[in-house]
């Protein structure tokens, strides 16, 4: 025999579907117009009964946002102190709708549901920077204005040292468990503290020797970072060995979308030119390096976090200044033993390469040529290796692949399974040895050619 209790929630939820599927007429704006207030009476009929689940399940799933956004209204006017309610709430600031989630937002403020507060930062920023006096921000919509006021609102305060407080009071939690989940440094302490400040960024056209580039994506621009510290070599198959030693049998350390069954083994493990302990790893693939980078409590770097680290903060075209100087890098005419005047050349010499042959030994040592080294003492910041960065070469933006399931075949032309690579390699010609060159690989390659190095919180 069923309860009260149970009929009760019963016919709550048949009323709610009722709604739900009521039909609306289509046939005129004032057609739809009427079909909707109707439906928005008897949802007000639901809410004068206290029916709190049905509105909440309408504010999510009936079909036609103006009743959406009536339940959100409601779930204010009816139910703002519950924390059924605020979940509601919350949740409709995420409709696809602008007017449901404007709605939402408007309510989270004057109800206070502190519930809301990461989603409503996620679009606005942190209170505490946009209440500062002559804070700078680029001109928005109507979604940044109401998410501005409903957090002000919902913390009340509008004085930036106060929200401050209160922002790290209202994340404590998470802190701690970011801070339980986070990795402690890898017992590794050859880094660079890279300080905080603006650095000159990008270029303008220009030619180095025979070859000239066009970088117009890369436009002269100031960027302005926090302090970091970053490795001062690239990673060594001596430094890379110990992490395989630990990541065997793991997925702990394996990025969400990295393909299955992998066990992080470089391609050239095995070739006596490239597997050295002092050489650079290379033969990895993205998915490869950012693994190690969690394993070694830091991240792959930002283009910008490597750009500063390898030219410091006066715009110099390569590491050691604004001159090419063949003695600083190992780049194509280094590590072949000749010559090459122009791009014809180039391709004829790089075509000799092959397993176990020319060059002899291609790579230098992670720890050498200190003469090449960048104003805050980086090796090899230009030529020896290519160096990974964890930004999208299209977008600029971290990388996010989603790939999971699929091969190489399926997205190698998708803009967002391409990352940056930084810095030449040994097989580059001047020109894509400075300091702000940018390269492109796809994300499940792995070369000979390509190493990284990490950065970590300073």
């Amino acid at each position: 025999m069923e309860s009260v209790g149970t009929s009760v929630h019963l016919t709550q939820r048949q009323a709610a579907a009722d709604l739900r599927d009521a039909p609306v007429d289509h046939t005129s704006d004032q057609a739809y117009w009427e079909s909707i207030e109707g439906i928005v009476e008897a949802l007000r009929r639901l809410a004068a009964r206290d029916q709190l689940p049905a509105l909440s399940m309408l504010a999510r799933e009936h079909p036609e946002w103006p009743v959406r956004a009536a339940c959100v209204r409601m779930l204010g006017e009816a139910h703002g102190a519950e924390p059924a309610a605020h979940a509601a709430i919350a949740g409709a600031t995420h409709d696809e709708v602008d007017q449901v989630a404007f709605t939402a937002i408007q309510v989270a403020g004057q109800q206070r549901v502190r519930l809301a507060i990461r989603d409503l930062i996620r679009i606005s920023g942190w209170p505490s920077n946009f209440t500062q006096p002559g804070y700078a921000r680029k001109p928005v919509g109507c979604g940044a204005a109401f998410t501005k006021r409903a957090l002000v609102a919902i913390f009340g305060s509008s004085d930036p040292a106060q929200l401050r407080q209160m922002e790290d009071e209202h994340f404590a939690d998470v802190h701690e468990r970011v801070a339980g989940w986070r990795r402690p440094r890898e017992d590794h302490q050859d880094t660079v503290l890279i300080p905080a400040g603006p650095f000159v960024a990008g270029a303008t056209a220009h030619a180095i020797g025979p070859f000239q580039i066009n970088d117009a994506d890369g436009g002269l621009r100031a960027v302005d970072l926090p302090d970091y510290l970053i490795d001062r070599t690239a990673v060594t198959n001596e430094r890379y060995a110990r992490f395989l030693d630990e990541a065997q049998d793991t997925v702990e350390f394996d990025h969400p979308d990295q393909p299955s069954r992998r066990d992080h083994m470089p391609a050239h493990w095995h070739d006596s030119r490239f597997n050295r302990p002092e050489l650079p790893a290379v033969g990895m693939d993205w998915y490869d390096a950012w693994a190690f980078a969690k394993w070694a409590g830091g991240r792959l770097p930002s283009e910008d976090e490597w750009e500063k680290a390898a030219r410091g903060q006066d715009g110099r075209t390569f590491p050691w200044g604004s001159q090419w100087s063949p003695e600083r890098a190992n780049y194509v005419e280094r590590s072949f033993g000749v010559k090459v005047g122009n791009l014809q050349e180039l391709e004829e010499t790089l075509v000799t390469v092959g397993h176990g042959g020319v060059p002899a030994e291609p790579l230098m040592p992670a720890d050498s040529l200190p003469e090449g080294a960048s104003p805050y003492g980086l090796l090899h910041m230009a030529g020896n290796v290519w160096e990974m960065t964890r930004t999208n070469y299209f977008s600029r933006d971290d990388l996010d692949p989603f790939f999971l399931g699929h091969g190489p075949i399926e997205f190698m032309n998708r803009r967002e399974a391409f990352y940056s690579i930084r810095g030449g390699t040994w097989t580059s010609p001047p020109v894509c040895l400075t300091t702000h060159y940018r390269g492109k690989d796809l994300l499940t390659d792995k070369h000979n050619e390509i190493g990284f190095r990490c950065v970590y919180d300073a």
